[in-house]
């Protein structure tokens, strides 16, 4: 498994697997059949709701839990200096584990910027301590890393974003390379939330994607997954199913031309499957994160 180091010097496997919209009866068979094929990082988040389920799998798999990076994320309902700081407890607490690997703010707040930077601030507090080893954020744009690094004292290891061939945010990424912050993509075969109007179609069928695959012998989605590791992203690809989770990991041993690189940059259209960063608000997007 690769490895990319972070800004803090933290290494962190470049592939994982995600567990976004797993419901909390599948994640564990899912995490367990990840650590099986040989993931060693698994990313959650409060507002999953699987939280417990990741760390039971990561417990019963026999692994050494100094092998797995642990990333979760504190939702905007417990954003507030001492908020996060419980937030931390109640994610420690489901995953059962004393440290958290990477732990970030899974979106700004616009309306209430100083909450997230409260919040942000609680994350270097535990940095600190020692209760975390790395810290990020997630779905921050370039006017959010720019407030946010005003006040900061530690830049953000990592902002996870949705980036897929579809819909590749380069201003964001190159903003964030600028100073440090390795981007990981969400959604990086485009499948999670992908255009719910339905005007474009999957990249999974893709053509271009497609001769790339077959001139390859690999999948649609094995292309994309090393696509995005070449250009240096970190990936997680979230399935439930144990056949793709094995297969998405299989992509070490190709690499692709230049020309097929530039060819799928080609086919960015710009537009977002998720929600707009700017649309989050606690009234539309906030829910109680249950206590341990």
């Amino acid at each position: 498994m690769d490895q990319l180091k972070l800004n803090n010097g933290v290494k962190m496997p470049a592939l994982g697997l995600g567990v976004f919209q797993t419901p909390p009866e599948e994640t564990r068979d899912a995490v367990q059949a990840a650590l099986s094929s040989g993931y060693r990082h698994i990313d959650t988040a409060a507002a999953y709701g699987n939280e417990r389920e990741v760390g039971q799998a990561i417990a019963a798999s026999g692994v050494d839990r100094g092998e797995v990076f642990v990333e979760t994320k504190i939702w905007i309902s417990d954003y507030g200096y001492d908020q996060t700081l419980h937030g931390f407890d109640k994610s420690a607490g489901k995953l059962g584990i004393d440290q958290i690997d990477l732990l970030i703010l899974h979106q700004a707040l616009p309306s209430e910027f100083d909450k997230t930077l409260e919040a942000y601030r609680a994350l270097e507090t535990m940095l600190e301590q020692g209760k975390v080893r790395a810290i990020g954020v997630s779905n921050f744009m370039v006017e959010h890393l720019d407030r946010l690094l005003e006040q900061a004292g530690v830049v953000p290891a990592v902002n996870q974003i949705e980036v897929h061939p579809y819909f590749q945010q380069r201003e964001v990424q190159a903003f964030g390379a600028e100073r440090g912050i390795l981007t990981q993509a969400w959604s990086p075969i485009g499948g999670i939330t992908f255009y719910r109007d339905g005007s474009q179609g999957s990249t999974l069928d893709d053509p271009t994607i497609g001769r790339i695959a077959q001139a390859h012998d690999k999948s649609p989605a094995q292309v994309m997954l090393r696509w995005h590791l070449q250009q240096g992203r970190s990936v997680i690809p979230k399935s439930t199913k144990p056949h793709r989770i094995a297969e998405n990991i299989d992509v070490f041993d190709i690499e692709l031309s230049a020309d097929a690189l530039a060819a799928i940059d080609a086919l960015d259209t710009g537009r977002r499957g998720g929600p707009e960063p700017e649309d989050i608000t606690l009234e539309s997007f906030g829910r109680d994160i249950p206590e341990a």
